[in-house]
């Protein structure tokens, strides 16, 4: 009899547990698919975790290939500040996925003409994309590590037997049967068996947790995934064949081991239910009798592993890419006109034309992340050469014309109201410092960060598309301008497209047939500068390196010396005291 009530307490107990868990889940769900359907523009507000963040580029590293961005460009232009504003996915896959999109620059209308039908299709099918979500975020995320940190370790495991496990197991077989003969005893002896198998547990557990959290992860993914395929969506229909037939590959993972392997597992979601499947495991090691059988398997269909995790790392970036247009629509950016107005409600953003020509086009241009930012537009067939004063808005020309060449072949949207252009490979060198762990100067980084744009056009795998901002600063100025004038005429040649900003007004002079000038000013009212930001055709012909002395209280006669020597030169070419 006691027995009985014991058992009917324990059922009735898990009973109100799976009850609240129940309905706590679908309450959080239902209040997610509202904030889906009315406030998805807020779903890029993430804290990213350094060693997390560290190992995005996972997904990207096992995918390199010729013609993606590359560190340094990356880095020149801020990317990783780019990917976090885009970034609305909502799991470890589609992030990672997203990252590598952003770095890989396509050479192929046919596969962008596809991402754009699939980000197009789910913006006009809310009820899909929502699905979507939800199965994203079923799938969540791996932890501070990613999922190819462990793949690629699997052989560190050797090989593995359940045995020991199996054993332990059926002993609580007699000892629930001697329940009915001698009930002390039998509780003692499950007792003792519960506490050496959590002892065990842990022993064993810490040598292979972070691969059961991988598995876990990998057996979300099989279901989210399966997820995707209920979401009636036509214009994924290839997408859903491969699912299909990776889901077929891994079944051996999957089969018996469903509850072992659940959501709540790896899913730090400090829940009463996820708690109490924990003390399971740990009672019977269920989910390491289950890691041996889904080791063996895994090693042998790491591929489709990794086709489910494209997948749904693809839906996911249409669906954040769409979403990023969207947001680029509440964005304020001044009409460029002059007037200082800001610019009419409506689309802030274009689909990409891509031609043949060797010219690229960009209208009412703008950087993504800047506040109010003002627009610019430029044609420009060959190389351009910018000039301006200090803090005038070069360089963030510079990178906003190279940021939306790459939203242009990366995720087929520009911040603009135009961009045409032909496919290109995109390099910088603007951003450079000194490389204290090898040792090099300033200058020795600089002129590698040329020589790889040069040897990357030697190759003649395309056209190359460059920024380069300015040029050579860290060296002297006679060599300086010398080396510049040769250096760029060699990255104005025939395939290469550069945009080049520099301070040495000489420049201009030496560059004309192979740069158009355009330039940056400012204006002084009231005493003190104002920039306007708004590009200008020509060279630079004002300066105010001298004036931002005079403002900040420098000696009169230093200001007069100092403006004398440089009217002096621009007007003979020659220094004097």
């Amino acid at each position: 009899m006691e027995y009985l009530v014991f058992m009917a307490a324990m059922l009735a107990f898990v009973a109100v547990i799976f009850g609240m868990e129940a309905v706590r889940s679908r309450k959080e769900e239902q209040r997610f698919i509202a904030r889906l359907r009315e406030d998805f523009c807020s779903l890029n507000e993430k804290e990213y975790a350094l060693e997390r963040f560290a190992r995005m580029d996972s997904y990207f590293r096992r995918h390199e290939t010729g013609g993606q961005l590359d560190d340094i460009t990356w880095n020149d232009l801020g990317m990783d500040e780019i990917f976090k504003r885009m970034n609305y996915t909502l799991s470890a896959s589609g992030e990672e996925y997203l990252y590598y999109t952003l770095r890989t620059l396509r050479q192929s209308g046919e596969e962008l003409a596809h991402l754009e039908e699939t980000i197009c299709f789910f913006m006009e099918h809310p009820d899909q994309r929502v699905k979507v979500q939800l199965a994203a975020r079923k799938l969540g995320y791996t932890g501070k590590y990613s999922l190819y940190d462990y793949l690629d370790n699997l052989d560190l495991l050797g090989e593995r037997s359940s045995r020991k496990h199996i054993l332990c197991d059926v002993l609580f077989l007699p000892l629930i049967g001697l329940l009915w003969v001698n009930f002390s005893t039998a509780i003692l002896g499950i007792a003792v068996l519960v506490i050496y198998n959590i002892v065990s547990y842990f022993k064993e557990k810490g040598e292979i947790d972070p691969y059961i959290t991988s598995f876990s992860y990998i057996m979300r993914l099989m279901q989210s995934c399966g997820d995707l395929e209920k979401v009636h969506a036509p214009v994924c229909s290839r997408e859903w064949e491969r699912i299909r037939k990776a889901r077929a590959g891994l079944q051996g993972m999957k089969r018996n081991s469903g509850w072992v392997m659940s959501p709540y597992r790896g899913n730090a979601s400090g829940d009463i239910l996820a708690i109490f499947m924990d003390y399971v495991r740990m009672v019977f090691h269920v989910d390491l009798i289950k890691f041996n059988g889904m080791l063996k398997v895994l090693r042998g269909h790491q591929e489709d592993v990794d086709t489910l995790i494209q997948v749904m790392g693809y839906v996911e970036t249409a669906i954040a890419v769409g979403i990023f247009r969207i947001s680029l629509e509440a964005s304020g950016a001044e009409d460029g006109e002059g007037n200082g107005e800001l610019r009419e409600a409506g689309r802030e953003w274009c689909v990409p034309e891509f031609t043949g020509e060797e010219e690229i086009v960009l209208e009412a241009g703008y950087h993504p992340l800047l506040n109010n930012p003002v627009k610019n537009g430029i044609a420009a067939g060959r190389g351009v050469l910018l000039t301006g004063s200090n803090a005038s808005g070069k360089s963030t020309f510079l990178k906003m014309v190279a940021l939306n060449a790459i939203l242009a072949q990366t995720v087929h949207t520009c911040a603009a109201a135009r961009y045409r252009a032909p496919f290109f490979q995109v390099y910088s060198s603007m951003a450079l410092r000194d490389d204290m762990g090898s040792g090099e100067s300033y200058y020795i980084v600089e002129i590698k960060a040329l020589k790889r744009i040069l040897d990357a056009a030697a190759q003649r795998k395309g056209r190359i598309l460059c920024f380069v901002d300015e040029v050579l600063r860290g060296t002297n100025t006679v060599e300086r301008i010398a080396a510049s004038t040769q250096i760029l005429k060699s990255l104005g040649s025939s395939g290469i497209l550069c945009f080049a900003a520099t301070h040495d007004i000489e420049l201009t002079e030496l560059l004309q047939k192979d740069f158009d000038n355009y330039h940056f000013e400012e204006e002084v009212r009231e005493g003190d500068i104002f920039f306007n930001y708004r590009l200008k055709e020509g060279k630079a012909t004002t300066r105010n390196a001298i004036r931002l002395l005079e403002l900040m209280g420098y000696d009169q006669a230093v200001i007069q010396r100092a403006s004398a020597q440089a009217e002096h030169f621009v007007a003979s070419g020659v220094w004097r005291e």
